[in-house]
């Protein structure tokens, strides 16, 4: 039986607890994600590391899961495009089943193999596509079948499994173990199993962004302002960095499509829109580069 799926002995009486008992034992089962997710820091090192030069040629992350794995690999994906600016083209989630699944679930989705290697030949994947695997059992046919496609065509596969020894860990190019044990309430990877790939799916996208020049020092200057509160801090943002007062820094943003980037590097150089993103393009998008 997968350790995912064995009973817990922790809390057999799990039912007969109070209130405050049922919530302590659900929130310290969950702090053992975060346990798992450390052990697995030499794997996610190697995971960031191979993926950066495919994504910087021109890759695409694509995300492959069934249920809550599948679901947690879509809101990665969306999460990108206001985080970082990353195109929604190159963020790419298949859920078993469908977006449908994504809100009511499609029963028997995951179980189809063939499927899970159809969809991911639908999107015509290439050498330089980094494709993430998710599944807390690591047995999953549709999560397989998509694995089996991705690395036929040679595409880099991440595998992100809560078993070790599973042929999803077994066939990935690299296997991201998160022992994260027997649930609290049996079965239910909902729980600290998931906890700890929505951590990894976190992790390895915010790395990776780093690694790509979106990050300068720990602010994240190449937000999208998709909204009032992205684009007050896009304003910030560019004071912190800048100096600026608020006026010198939202006329900067306006005159570049707030490009949070591009104004810094406008507001410190002295430079106008063109000169300042063709400054950026030359050191591809690296501000710290732009601005030595």
């Amino acid at each position: 039986m997968l350790n995912t799926e064995t009973p817990s002995t922790q809390h057999p009486q799990l039912d007969l607890y109070p209130v405050a008992d049922l919530v302590a034992a659900l929130v310290d089962d969950q702090a053992q994600a975060l346990q798992a997710v450390k052990a697995a820091s030499a794997s996610i090192s190697a995971a960031v590391e191979a993926m950066t030069p495919r994504i910087a040629a021109g890759g695409r992350l694509v995300y492959v899961g069934a249920g809550t794995s599948g679901r947690l690999g879509i809101l990665d994906s969306v999460e990108l495009y206001p985080t970082f600016s990353w195109p929604h083209e190159r963020a790419v989630a298949l859920l078993a089943g469908g977006l449908g699944a994504m809100f009511e679930a499609v029963e028997g989705a995951e179980d189809d193999r063939n499927k899970g290697a159809t969809d991911l030949r639908l999107l015509y994947p290439s050498y330089n596509d980094v494709v993430l695997l998710v599944a807390a059992s690591g047995t999953t046919p549709y999560v397989l079948g998509a694995l089996q496609a991705a690395r036929a065509v040679g595409a880099l596969t991440i595998g992100i499994a809560n078993n070790a020894g599973t042929p999803l860990l077994a066939g990935a190019d690299i296997a991201i173990c998160l022992d994260t044990g027997a649930e609290v309430i049996s079965g239910s990877t909902r729980l600290k199993a998931g906890t700890a790939q929505k951590v990894v799916l976190n992790t390895l996208s915010s790395a990776l962004m780093v690694r790509l020049h979106k990050v300068y020092g720990n602010l994240m200057v190449d937000l999208h302002p998709t909204n009032a509160k992205l684009t007050e801090r896009a304003i910030s943002l560019a004071m912190r960095v800048t100096g600026a007062d608020a006026d010198a820094a939202r006329n900067a943003l306006d005159a570049c499509q707030y490009q949070i980037k591009t104004a810094i590097v406008m507001l410190l150089k002295k430079q106008s829109a063109p000169d300042a993103q063709a400054l950026l393009d030359h050191h591809t998008g690296n501000l710290r580069a732009a601005l030595q």
